[in-house]
């Protein structure tokens, strides 16, 4: 059964913090909010983790991973940002958007694209989220959760409780949560193309 963590949503209580990413570091699979809905988690080195997200939201191998970083230094360790990338994405981060680039060799190849070799990395503009990325100390693995026959993320800690308490190591709750998924921005050829159209303004990746 998973546990239930209610945290305050402007300042996560420390005790919760550290009792989460101990439970990271062992490997747990968590649901959290962050500021496009709530998502599943695990740390990068969590093997099992990719498959666990995988078989919980019921995707293939073809599934685009999403790399949370606490700010652009620790994005910029794991993909390749050209100048102009740079810019673009620096202009609207911390925030709503998940940017596709070409991975480095700091991200383990199972979680990059298979053909492309490219991953989703995203600065979340969410207060918990922030905190758990500084008290863990580097990105987490992330994808949101939207169920197999679900169009939207999910936003309720208690529905993902009761809907997932075997799946899960931890659902989290944190306040309210939107249900708009991120804006996704493929750079992976150069040009900006917008993937798909979300809580982040689509308007300024346009050609």
């Amino acid at each position: 059964m998973a546990r239930f963590l209610d945290v305050h949503p402007d300042n996560p209580q420390p005790r919760l913090l550290a009792q989460i990413v101990a439970a990271l570091r062992d490997d747990a699979l968590i649901a959290y909010p962050t500021d496009s809905g709530y998502a599943l988690g695990s740390r990068i080195g969590n093997k099992e983790g990719r498959d666990r997200i995988l078989r919980v939201r019921g995707l293939d191998e073809r599934h685009h991973f999403t790399l949370l970083c606490r700010d652009f230094s620790q994005l910029g360790q794991l993909v390749h940002v050209d100048n102009a990338a740079f810019r673009a994405i620096r202009a609207v981060t911390p925030g709503p958007y998940t940017f596709i680039l070409p991975g480095t060799p700091e991200v383990p190849r199972r979680l990059l694209h298979a053909k492309k070799r490219t991953v989703g990395v995203r600065i979340p503009d969410h207060a918990f989220v922030q905190a758990l990325l500084a008290e863990l100390g580097e990105p987490l693995l992330s994808s949101t959760l939207i169920l197999p026959g679900e169009t939207e993320p999910r936003t309720m800690g208690w529905e993902i409780k009761e809907d997932l308490d075997h799946e899960l190591d931890i659902v989290v709750e944190a306040g309210e949560v939107t249900a708009s998924p991120t804006t996704v921005v493929d750079f992976s050829e150069g040009a900006p193309e917008v993937l798909r159209v979300g809580a982040g303004d689509p308007g300024r990746f346009a050609d």
